[in-house]
């Protein structure tokens, strides 16, 4: 079995997949999760930019995502610092990604870090936006 890109250390098809086609995530971590091993999977499963896009809020979301080309990154691990729960429709995850750019994978790997906003509307959370720290 393989592992969870999210660094659960869980098998994919136990953790983020079950998200991935169609089970709603029960917390906003568990959503940042799922988003981030849809990202890191990308490549391998195209239609995971369907799932990136239906769990952005209609209020952020952009009308498309460029995974391809200049932009494409190789994604090479999750730490997740921090899940607070602001009340019971609106919480905070806090998160470091470590990555490499695709056309640049002989190089040093870089970090995001972030402090993202979810926001749950019938039952299912979405990824608002996130302050970069």
């Amino acid at each position: 079995m393989t592992l969870c890109p999210c660094d659960s250390g869980n098998p994919y098809q136990l953790c983020c997949e079950v998200y991935h086609l169609g089970t709603p995530a029960p917390t906003a971590e568990a959503l940042m999760r799922s988003r981030y091993s849809a990202y890191a999977l990308a490549n391998s499963k195209p239609d995971l930019k369907d799932y990136l896009l239906c769990t952005w809020h209609p209020d952020s979301r952009p009308q498309d995502l460029n995974l391809e080309g200049e932009e494409a990154i190789k994604w090479l691990g999750l730490k997740v610092k921090q899940h607070q729960i602001i009340d019971d429709d609106n919480a905070v995850v806090a998160f470091v990604a470590r990555f490499k750019y695709a056309n640049n994978l002989g190089g040093k790997a870089e970090r995001l870090q972030e402090t993202s906003r979810f926001k749950r509307i019938d039952n299912r959370w979405f990824y608002v936006d996130g302050d970069y720290q």
